[in-house]
């Protein structure tokens, strides 16, 4: 019952919020506009709405990984690391909007913004990994086939990023500053980052396919489905980014919203049970 409330919560925080961005879109006739009306009643309604979701989506799933045994077990571990990474895009959100509400017309590069958007990767990363131990990920890689997809997938998952985030959105060239390690640090982790998270979810989707069933089997599978948003995202905001077309309350930034409530939405369906606890939870 605790997680079907929760899922609606999500659910109707999402729906409102969308419903901001449509009249936005309508209104703004898909100028970016940050004044008047319109900025007031719509955008940042929308925007506001788009940063409480993954924050409270982490909250949620925090205590979902509380209900697994915390650090305690894989699934506990993993779902905490989940969460964390959903928690920092969101305060990443609460920096992004500062500087926009506060009227900072050049928002800087890097910014805390980007430090806390950059810290969801390596916890997310952590997260699969940690799952990967809960399911059937050690059993497949027994086999010959298990083996030569753990070689294959994610070369072929860095190929495709590598063309959509790099030949694609960026024009086939990284603009490095060399003159600020920062910069330099943030340029390369971007693609980097999204590359290495989107490989990491296909291969452990892939391995475990056969292993998954019962009541995890669909929040693990809206989990991957949100990665692949994300990366989705990170393609769309670095081709409008590079080509200047991106504003806030860009079509890009739905696609932001979305993947992070199917992220909110996967951790508030992982609850533990007696029966399913008792197969899932690894300790180490």
């Amino acid at each position: 019952m605790y997680g079907t409330k929760i899922t609606f919560l999500m659910t109707a925080i999402y729906v409102i919020t969308v419903i901001f961005w449509v009249a936005f879109i309508f209104n703004s006739g898909y100028v970016p506009t940050y004044e008047g009306s319109t900025y007031e009643l719509l955008l940042k309604p929308f925007l506001i709405g788009m940063t409480a979701l993954p924050i409270l989506g982490g909250m949620f799933g925090l205590y979902r990984a509380y209900e697994w045994g915390g650090l305690r077990s894989a699934i506990g571990r993993s779902v905490s690391s989940l969460s964390l990474g959903v928690i920092f895009w969101g305060l990443g959100m609460v920096i992004w909007n500062y500087y926009l509400f506060a009227g900072i017309e050049e928002i800087p590069y890097p910014s805390l913004a980007d430090a806390a958007f950059i810290l969801s990767w390596p916890l997310w990363a952590l997260g699969v990994t940690y799952l990967s131990r809960a399911t059937g990920v050690k059993f497949a890689l027994r086999s010959v086939k298990g083996k030569i997809q753990l070689l294959i997938i994610p070369i072929i998952a860095m190929a495709a990023s590598y063309y959509m985030l790099i030949e694609v959105a960026r024009g086939g060239v990284i603009e490095l500053d060399t003159s600020s390690a920062l910069k330099l640090f943030f340029d390369l982790f971007y693609p980097i980052g999204t590359a290495v998270i989107l490989a990491m979810a296909l291969t452990f989707f892939t391995l475990s396919l056969d292993f998954l069933g019962g009541i995890y089997k669909t929040p693990i599978v809206i989990l991957i489905i949100a990665f692949l948003v994300n990366f989705l995202s990170d393609f769309t905001f670095s081709l409008t980014t590079t080509n200047g077309t991106y504003f806030n309350g860009h079509f890009v930034d739905f696609l932001f919203l979305t993947a992070m409530y199917l992220l909110a939405t996967s951790l508030s369906m992982m609850s533990p049970s007696a029966s399913s606890q008792e197969s899932y939870t690894i300790k180490s």
